[in-house]
């Protein structure tokens, strides 16, 4: 079968959205007879009639009605992708699309986009996931940036760039305890229980190196990815939880939570992934320049 004519499609699209001949030749600057040459042309191509004839208003028929379907996704589509290129919405507003790993602090996602907030002209989308999941979508390109608390190792095979755009201390966070005694670490730790991120996460890494170069085997209440359910298990558990301030930095100021020790040998990085682009996002470019990254 010959491929599509879409210059073709294209008036047929302008007809069915015009219900009126006339209409469609005076918005597309054509004659009327030029106009039922090339719907008939189209109309031969797909081998079905797309308008019933004989009235005098244009009704479309199955085929048609399945046809515009497609013709409106297909010009939705165009739309879309020159508005990608030019980094703007179909709506005329400049788009960022973000990714951010579970485990990160949604206080410091907060804070990272908190420059386009006010922004009539700038509509964010947030998407959050695992690191490989985003990366795939980072490669597909559709995000921009990921925001990661670790760096991606970069090879021949890959174009990340992981910028580094912030760091914040970690510490050992309770609920209050009488008499507020700091815990003493990492000796306290062979008697209380603790909730740590998990395994992937970097700072877990070097904690459990502290505690194995101590000859400490903590015990572990809980381990979790993400940072959410992470603060709310500060909340409830017993014990203490090992977290960026940042994290619970509400419950910290309404003293439901206290930092019980600080654990200086241990920073959480956080990170910027973004791949070599011929068309990158002004908006990023913004936030990078902001953090001086």
């Amino acid at each position: 079968m010959a491929s599509l004519n879409f210059h073709h499609l294209r008036y047929f699209w302008a007809i069915a959205h015009e219900r009126s001949l006339t209409r469609a030749a005076e918005r597309l600057h054509v004659s009327q007879s030029a106009l039922s040459v090339q719907l008939r042309q189209l109309e031969e191509r797909l081998g079905h009639p797309l308008f019933e004839r004989g009235n005098r208003r244009l009704t479309l028929t199955e085929a048609g009605r399945i046809t515009l379907d497609y013709a409106d996704t297909i010009f939705r589509t165009g739309e879309e992708l020159v508005s990608t290129l030019r980094g703007t919405a179909a709506s005329g507003r400049a788009v960022l699309r973000v990714g951010a790993v579970a485990t990160l602090s949604r206080n410091f996602q907060l804070e990272w986009v908190r420059p386009l907030l006010d922004r009539d002209d700038v509509e964010l989308v947030i998407r959050s996931g695992s690191l490989r999941e985003l990366l795939a979508q980072l490669s597909a390109h559709t995000l921009d940036v990921v925001l990661s608390n670790s760096a991606v190792p970069r090879d021949a095979g890959t174009t990340w760039h992981s910028h580094r755009v912030g760091e914040q201390p970690v510490s050992l966070v309770g609920r209050p305890v009488r008499g507020g005694r700091k815990l003493k670490f990492p000796d306290d730790l062979r008697m209380v229980p603790v909730v740590l991120p998990s395994a992937q996460s970097s700072m877990r890494a070097s904690f459990d190196l502290l505690l194995d170069q101590a000859g400490i085997r903590p015990i572990i209440l809980a381990e979790v990815d993400d940072m959410a359910m992470l603060r709310l298990l500060a909340r409830e558990c017993p014990g203490v939880t090992l977290v960026p301030p940042v994290v619970v930095r509400d419950e910290l100021q309404q003293k439901v939570l206290v930092e019980r020790a600080r654990v200086p040998e241990i920073r959480e990085g956080f990170y910027a992934i973004t791949p070599s682009r011929k068309f990158p996002n002004p908006l990023l470019r913004e936030l990078m320049e902001a953090r001086g990254a």
